[in-house]
């Protein structure tokens, strides 16, 4: 599992991504319950995902911010990455932040990208 947070701050709304290695939906469900057990996570404003699964095609969840789940399957896509799951976390800072947000979920798919490719040293 990588979990990066603090990715980028924009407005006052906070984001950080999470992702991991999943083979179904079930891995995806359990990743996710495993991710909402700390409570910073459960109380976020949103926790959109997506993923590419070689076995099962792609699947989505926008959890309240429409259209991110496509950003992130799109990039999942582009980078031809299959059965993980990305998560970006927001935490709503009380400002809108209009299309700029899909912008902010583009950051955060990279710098999981990024990390993925980094040698933990």
């Amino acid at each position: 599992m990588i979990q990066i947070e603090n990715v980028v701050t924009d407005r006052g709304s906070k984001y950080a991504v999470s992702g991991g290695v999943v083979h179904n939906r079930a891995d995806a469900d359990a990743f996710l319950k495993t991710l909402k057990r700390d409570k910073k996570y459960a109380k976020a404003t949103h926790n959109s995902w997506a993923m590419l699964l070689a076995d099962g095609g792609p699947i989505k969840g926008d959890d309240g911010e429409s259209g991110a789940g496509m950003v992130i399957l799109r990039m999942l896509e582009r980078e031809g990455l299959q059965d993980h799951l990305i998560v970006v976390t927001r935490w709503y800072g009380g400002t809108k932040l209009g299309g700029d947000r899909f912008r902010r979920v583009q950051d955060c798919v990279r710098a999981y990208f990024d990390a993925r490719r980094t040698p933990s040293g």
